[in-house]
């Protein structure tokens, strides 16, 4: 009866072991997708680029440098829980079949085993090392544009952003989110904005953040960018389209009752256009005294902005 029930566990075992391979193989996949132009398994289409999808996982695909690195290290990490999990499940199956009472119905008193002490401890600060090092590497990588084409000032406002071109005659305006009401066919709900940050393809894009009144976060995950923005200080970040889209995120720290109506909307247009776009804004956006005027009265944002609880 001992050797029938050996054999049903080390076949349940070896079950188990290639199930938990493949739904790795299977995640590893989701949760790493490269530049794939799908917002995850499930519920992707072709037009999701830089949106979040029903359903999706893992993250979203990479439209520049930086979320490229992000999607490396993420990788990496995955592959290297997967191996630990294997590992311990591997371990606890042979301890719990070798270690059984009937295999052992005097048990062993040892307490200590220098080798096995040792290498408890190096093993898990070498695997941290590892791990260490490119997660460095990612963070001075994110850390300042080298060389940077263009600079825009990201101010965070309750509720809503403020961006400045300051190389482009510092015109600056207000972006909102458009009312449910206003919305056209193919823009999302809570990120489609009235005034979107437009920047050219292939640019390397200086961010420097600032808070007017409390702490925000800018967050466009296709384009691997998030930094806060604080009150009386200037962080900064970059990043780099190098395909034309459209990309959304959203302010994700909790910045007050209304935290949710920051959505952010990055266009990415090819160089004429966004130099056709330049051109148009100075005049959009210019006051008769020469100085930069935001979009703050603009009619559809005004009537929600009223509609909200004090």
């Amino acid at each position: 009866m001992r050797r029938v029930i050996g054999r049903w566990f080390a076949k349940a075992s070896r079950l188990a072991t290639a199930g938990l391979v493949g739904a790795s193989a299977l995640f590893g996949q989701a949760l790493a997708q490269g530049n794939e132009p799908t917002g995850g398994i499930v519920g992707s289409t072709e037009g999701s680029l830089g949106a979040p999808t029903p359903w999706g996982m893992g993250l979203q695909p990479a439209a520049g440098p930086v979320k490229e690195a992000i999607h490396d290290f993420n990788t990496l990490v995955l592959w290297i829980i997967i191996a630990i999990t294997l590992f311990v499940m591997v371990l606890l199956a042979y301890v719990v079949w070798k270690f059984r009472e009937a295999a052992n119905p005097t048990p062993s008193r040892t307490s200590h085993n220098t080798m096995i002490e040792i290498a408890w401890t190096v093993i898990p600060v070498l695997i941290l090392v590892v791990i260490a090092i490119p997660s460095f590497r990612l963070i001075y990588y994110q850390d300042r544009a080298r060389d940077a084409d263009i600079t825009i000032n990201v101010q965070g406002r309750q509720w809503y952003w403020n961006y400045t071109y300051p190389d482009h005659g510092n015109f600056a305006f207000d972006s909102r989110p458009i009312p449910d009401e206003d919305l056209q066919p193919g823009q999302p709900r809570n990120l489609a904005v009235d005034e979107p940050l437009v920047i050219p393809v292939g640019a390397t894009v200086r961010v420097l953040t600032t808070g007017q009144d409390v702490i925000h976060s800018f967050f466009v995950p296709a384009l691997g960018v998030q930094k806060y923005t604080i009150p009386g200080r200037t962080l900064e970040t970059w990043f780099r389209a190098d395909r034309a889209g459209t990309f959304y995120g959203q302010c994700n720290q909790i910045c007050g009752t209304n935290h949710w109506f920051m959505p952010i909307e990055v266009r990415a247009v090819p160089a004429a256009e966004f130099q056709t776009w330049v051109d148009q804004a100075k005049t959009k956006y210019a006051r008769a005294d020469g100085a930069p005027v935001s979009v703050a009265a603009a009619p559809a944002p005004t009537r929600q902005i009223a509609a909200l609880p004090r």
